[in-house]
């Protein structure tokens, strides 16, 4: 997500705070970096991990998701919120801190 400049914390706090999706069968965590700059329009990434894509589609399927997103319809974005951009990714491969890489496929 881009947002102007000042609004990151707003971000990052929005998704710090405990919610539904913590309780999620297959939910592994939430990690939400902030990209380092020193000035204009700031970055957040929120980064959703799941045990698995049948755990992702259930939560994506589930009237609890459906019904946070229902009750936000009609509503515009706030005005510091510039860009979002959603994207699904695969794991291919984890590398631990003793050297070894785990290939998942």
């Amino acid at each position: 997500m881009t947002v102007a400049k000042g609004h990151a914390d707003q971000v990052i706090e929005r998704f710090s705070k405990p919610g539904i999706i913590e309780q999620q069968e297959g939910f592994v965590d939430i990690k939400i970096m902030q990209k380092k700059q020193r000035r204009g329009e700031e970055e957040v990434i929120v980064m959703i991990t799941w045990e698995s894509e049948t755990h992702w589609k259930q939560w994506e399927k589930s009237d609890v998701h459906i019904a946070g997103h229902r009750a936000n319809r009609g509503k515009s974005k706030p005005d510091y919120m510039l860009n979002m951009e959603l994207g699904m990714y695969e794991v291919k491969a984890v590398k631990k801190a003793a050297g070894k890489a785990e290939i998942s496929e």
